[in-house]
């Protein structure tokens, strides 16, 4: 099966809500898989996929439990669906790292000392939120984890990240400022963690669903750079699938992969129209990565990489954006054209809604 990169990325805009907006921002991050909690704006990434915005949005299904805040992809935070989150969470935990020598001799952990220790810590967050400094007094009172206290206690959280992997802690509301933990089993939707073949083999269909048709390194970076999945076992796992869920197709001569349920949908994607505004390390390009050059130029990949607004054009990369007192700023690429000024006045109108003030506009090309 032979179809453009425009038929695709048609596609991928609409399974992204980019298009027609989504009813929750549940499914929104369930769709996307996870969304950065730790930079960017993610009530913005979220509420332009939104048919109905809230600014309270993001802390209502926090606050209900339907989605949950945890170290994932990268050691990084992210927002995560509660019923969704085990099956990344137990890719993440597949290279075992508190069993390394190396983890064991800077930690003076065994692997018998690492049980207890997630026991203690499962038994301090079980009755609900515990701010950081407590957590730390309370598992570094046992006498067997005494020395763990400065560790615990660090503001990194480098040692409590791979207890947020195996489903131990996650975040909870922020008091005073401080940061607090609790379980994810505090959320009804929290399903635990599934074997790890299992949960490979969802998180491949899963990263199709939402950025297919997709290369094999879009698929390596989503799931072993991201989550240390290792190649091997990731290709293990898209070979299970192969026949009879996923197809091999061709995109404008590159070999890719999509689920075989969405290839009709696929050639009936509709062109896209506009142009879409998104906030720095939007999933857009987070989830295919900013190497990938479908989406983002080769040329433009440095300021995409750190961080910087986003304006599509056919869902590709064609400006980045800035505001500043109530001016936003296009800096247009050249080689996208000519800048639309009427569909970027569209989308403007759209994200002082958003943001909740007026913006005027200034066009850039560079």
């Amino acid at each position: 099966m032979d179809v453009s990169l425009a038929q695709a990325l048609a596609w991928r805009l609409e399974r992204h809500f980019l298009v027609t907006g989504a009813r929750s921002i549940t499914e929104v991050v369930r769709r996307l898989g996870a969304v950065p909690a730790w930079s960017g704006d993610p009530g913005l990434a979220m509420g332009r996929r939104l048919a109905r915005p809230s600014s309270d949005a993001v802390a209502d299904a926090l606050g209900d439990g339907d989605l949950i805040r945890t170290y994932a992809f990268r050691g990084a935070t992210h927002l995560l669906a509660a019923d969704d989150a085990g099956v990344y969470l137990a890719v993440r935990c597949a290279n075992r790292q508190w069993e390394l020598p190396s983890w064991q001799a800077h930690y003076n952990l065994s692997p018998q000392d690492w049980l207890a220790l997630r026991e203690s810590v499962r038994d301090v967050v079980a009755h609900g939120p515990v701010r950081h400094s407590k957590l730390a007094e309370k598992v570094a009172s046992h006498p067997r984890f005494r020395h763990l206290q400065a560790a615990l206690s660090h503001p990194s959280h480098t040692l409590l990240k791979p207890l947020a992997w195996q489903g131990d802690l996650c975040f909870g509301p922020v008091q005073d400022g401080q940061p607090t933990f609790q379980s994810p089993a505090s959320s009804p939707r929290w399903t635990g963690l599934p074997d790890l073949h299992e949960a490979g083999r969802r998180a491949v269909l899963a990263y199709l669903a939402a950025y297919g048709p997709a290369t094999r390194d879009n698929l390596h970076y989503w799931l072993v750079a991201g989550l240390s999945a290792g190649r091997r076992r990731l290709d293990g796992w898209v070979g299970d699938l192969i026949q009879d869920h996923v197809a091999e197709i061709q995109v404008d001569g590159s070999r890719m992969l999509h689920l075989r349920e969405h290839l009709a949908s696929l050639t009936a994607a509709p062109k896209p129209e506009g142009v879409i505004l998104l906030p720095g390390y939007d999933q857009w390009v987070l989830g295919p990565g900013t190497a990938d050059d479908h989406i983002v130029p080769r040329a433009r990949r440095p300021a995409v990489t750190r961080g910087a607004n986003v304006a599509l054009q056919a869902g590709q990369v064609a400006a980045t954006w800035t505001i500043d007192r109530g001016v936003l700023t296009v800096s247009w690429f050249a080689e996208a054209g000519r800048p639309p000024r009427a569909e970027l006045e569209d989308e403007i109108e759209r994200l002082s809604g958003l943001l909740g003030r007026d913006l005027t506009m200034t066009i850039a090309v560079s």
